[in-house]
């Protein structure tokens, strides 16, 4: 127990320790609609799907806040920290001298191959003024996404040939990186007629702080406490954009999102050496290694059905993100949500969505609501699960006048 504790604090950690937005929405309504919002989402939520989007708003609107939205998920697919738990265990009694439950660790580091666990930790505030000249939406986003990655060992050749399970987990690692950018911007939108057809365009220009964090230590020995000192930051200029068109309730839109491509370096890990308390004849070289975070432009398509009452909404990310280099934390996301408005004072949802990138990895279904009571705010709750190991809560406080 006290090593899932030790890498659930890691994780939680690498994200706290700063703060981030790369292209996550943290934002309740649309998480519990599957994250979709590139046709869906509202003047308040616009900078954080699709900037066009600032511009399409009720004529009894005229202004409105997010104070604040807060969401944090956590997925362990495939039991990374229980595996590791087991591990360390027997290590401990392997130094011990106790060889009984060796055997185990074989079966152990063939399921932490590549395994990857994942935290993302954010919120948002915004503040809009919509109206038909120029649209405005004011915000600031802070956003956190931490990866924990066994590096399994498998060279161990001891002169007692039973203790080299033991020895190559000894010797194995939990690399983790982690990225946060704290991002403040102002999207500008217009709607307009053209040739009979409605449309809204708009663009973000904003700034972010990108941090970058990074740590590697043993299966069954790592701290946590020096994690900050394996971290820096950049500041860069960024620009987002987006389209709309629509007809009656049907939308059609596209969002660019972070057009300004930037690699951002970690520091480096260090060269080190490590050796097998069970034999210490066998060692293991760490090469001095540099992660490089890859903020490249998120390009979505989104289609959907949005009337007074009902949405039906479908979002596709047409590239794939890479994120962190020697990291399997890429992502291409296919999104759909629906949401059902009752008197405008209960709003039901539900989505659905699911990761390209990777073959093995399990859809993930969400849920939510939303009160309005009188009208006077509005109270957004969204959850997700994918299996038991991976789920997620979101929360957003709005009003608008």
């Amino acid at each position: 127990m006290e090593n899932k504790i030790k890498l659930l604090t890691l994780s939680i950690a690498l994200a706290a320790s700063s703060a981030s937005a790369a292209n996550y929405a943290i934002e309740a309504r649309g998480d519990a609609m599957g994250g979709v919002g590139v046709v869906s989402a509202n003047f308040l939520t616009a900078p954080f799907y699709n900037p066009a989007l600032t511009a399409i708003y009720r004529r009894n609107d005229d202004v409105g806040m997010i104070t604040p939205s807060f969401g944090l998920s956590y997925s362990d697919e495939h039991m990374m920290v229980d595996d590791l738990e087991k591990a360390s265990d027997i290590i401990n009694q392997a130094v011990d001298g106790d060889y009984s439950n060796v055997s185990e660790l074989e079966s152990t580091l063939n399921a932490l191959e590549g395994d990857v666990a994942n935290l993302e930790l954010g919120g948002v505030v915004a503040f809009a003024i919509p109206n038909r000249y120029i649209a405005a939406n004011v915000f600031g986003k802070a956003y956190a996404e931490s990866f924990a990655q066994t590096d399994i060992y498998s060279g161990a050749n001891s002169a007692t040939p039973n203790l080299n399970p033991a020895i190559n987990a000894e010797l194995s690692g939990v690399n983790a990186v982690g990225i946060g950018v704290t991002e403040v911007g102002l999207s500008l939108a217009k709607y307009q007629t053209f040739l009979g057809q409605h449309i809204a365009f708009g663009v973000t220009p904003k700034l972010q702080r990108i941090y970058t964090y990074v740590y590697r230590a043993n299966l069954n020995n790592y701290d946590i406490k020096d994690i900050r000192e394996n971290g820096q930051g950049e500041t860069m200029f960024n620009l987002d954009a987006g389209f709309l068109w629509f007809y009656g309730p049907l939308r059609v839109g596209f969002s660019a999102m972070n057009l300004v491509s930037r690699d951002v370096k970690s520091q480096e890990l260090a060269a080190s050496t490590v050796t097998s308390r069970v034999d210490s004849s066998q060692s293991r070289t760490f090469d001095a290694v540099t992660y490089d975070y890859q903020m490249r432009p998120l390009y979505t398509v989104g289609v959907g059905l949005v009337a007074d009452y009902a949405t039906l909404s479908v979002d596709y990310d047409l590239n794939e993100e890479e994120k962190f280099t020697n990291f399997n934390d890429n992502s291409q996301m296919l999104r759909v949500g629906g949401e059902i408005d009752i008197m405008r004072q209960l709003k039901l949802r539900a989505g659905w969505n699911r990761n390209l990138a990777y073959d093995n990895l399990d859809d993930t279904v969400t849920a939510g609501i939303g009160l309005s009571p009188l009208n006077l705010f509005q109270l957004d709750i969204g959850a997700s699960y994918t299996n038991e190991n991976s789920m997620g809560a979101y929360i957003n406080f709005l009003t608008s006048y």
